[in-house]
């Protein structure tokens, strides 16, 4: 079946502020009247309260989609997929988040996803992030965290990216550690230098409940670039 069109966001790690980034991408693509869908395959560190990240991403893209498609798979232990399931007695299912990601994309013109963790988290036996975005054939969008490693990690994750043959939509630079060292922002300007217009934008540092600026990532970019 025709899948719809959208862009798998993921990070240099964990915590770098990959919803905060989505649900930026959410708003920011419906305040353009664009019919978009939100997505989390998989959401560890799930408690009473339900997946929070899920809850967020369809909460910011003002849809009703039934939360079991939102976010199939959920697990409570925050640990890589493949490891929280495994403490469950279970395993990621696969079958079912392709399904789901089917329904979502019949329903939608566009689909903004998010996944666990960085690219090489593992998601099932022999599955990881990576191989996930693949199966789902979405560009990627990469969330760096704005502080001290991020050439790293950041060069670290674009290798991985084209090892795999993975299409990027470009990076997006986050501020999710607060204000930064001065070592942290000559490191920063290093870096928004090596990446060029890879680059789509940068999320300042925030205070908890505030949203980014709606001119915080280049949507027009992203846009051509998941044609």
């Amino acid at each position: 079946m025709s899948r719809a069109r959208g862009v798998f966001v993921t990070g240099t790690d964990t915590g770098v502020g990959k919803t905060v980034v989505a649900c930026a991408l959410l708003r920011g693509l419906r305040a353009r009247g664009i019919d978009v869908g939100a997505m989390k395959p998989v959401e560890t560190g799930v408690s009473a309260l339900g997946p929070l990240d899920a809850l967020s991403l369809r909460a910011a893209a003002a849809v009703d989609d039934p939360l079991e498609e939102v976010c199939p798979e959920r697990f409570a232990l925050p640990a890589a997929p493949r490891v929280a399931a495994a403490r469950e007695g279970r395993t990621v299912d696969l079958t079912r988040i392709e399904s789901c990601f089917d329904a979502l994309s019949a329903r939608h013109s566009f689909l903004v996803v998010e996944g666990a963790g960085g690219l090489l988290v593992p998601v099932t036996a022999g599955v990881d992030m990576a191989e996930l975005v693949r199966r789902l054939a979405l560009p990627l969008l990469l969330v760096s965290r704005g502080a001290l490693g991020a050439i790293n990690h950041t060069r670290l994750s674009l290798e991985a990216v084209a090892a795999r043959g993975l299409g990027l939509v470009g990076v997006v630079i986050s501020h999710a550690s607060g204000a930064l060292s001065a070592a942290e922002h000559w490191n920063l300007d290093d870096l928004r230098e090596e990446l060029g217009p890879r680059l789509l934008g940068e999320i300042p540092p925030l205070v908890p409940g505030a949203e980014p600026p709606p001119d915080a990532i280049d949507l027009d970019a992203l846009l051509q670039r998941t044609r």
